[in-house]
């Protein structure tokens, strides 16, 4: 623990989207991140920075629609998550937000320079803890999330 105030080292703040579709039962959406950015190579969820004076529901919003075109029709909370690594210098307080599509829709890769593409992976078949996104990482081992529900 810090044992004295640095402005330069407080926890960041992310959202990250469970994107859910009645067209794909018990999936959420999945990309894998690519480029100079945290987390390459490892698998995560739609979501970014939540900038100044913006809501949760409207950073997934906006993160969702950047990353993939789609529109979130609404959101809910589901959960907060404090990921620390010490080693790696890394620590998000990671805000889980959820949103069911409705209709047919599909996602496109609007950032192909920070994912190799979206697809739809069943969570109870989800990569392995140590190939997610450290914040979705520390989801998955914390929590009991019901994807059909």
């Amino acid at each position: 623990m810090a044992t004295s105030f640095d402005k330069d080292r407080r926890p960041k703040v992310g959202v990250g989207v469970l994107v859910k579709s009645s067209y794909h039962p018990g999936c959420v959406l999945l990309g894998k991140r690519k480029g100079n950015i945290a987390g390459q190579g490892l698998f995560a969820l739609p979501g970014g920075h939540l900038e100044f004076g913006e809501s949760w529901e409207d950073c997934a919003s906006r993160e969702l629609k950047e990353e993939t075109g789609l529109f979130a029709n609404s959101t809910r909370f589901v959960t907060a998550v404090n990921a620390v690594n010490i080693e790696t210098d890394y620590h998000y307080i990671t805000i889980f937000m959820e949103t069911l599509l409705d209709g047919e829709l599909e996602p496109q890769n609007l950032e192909p320079d920070k994912c190799e593409g979206w697809h739809w992976m069943p969570w109870e078949s989800f990569p392995s803890n140590d190939a997610l996104f450290y914040p979705l990482r520390v989801f998955r081992e914390l929590q009991q999330y019901n994807c059909n529900s």
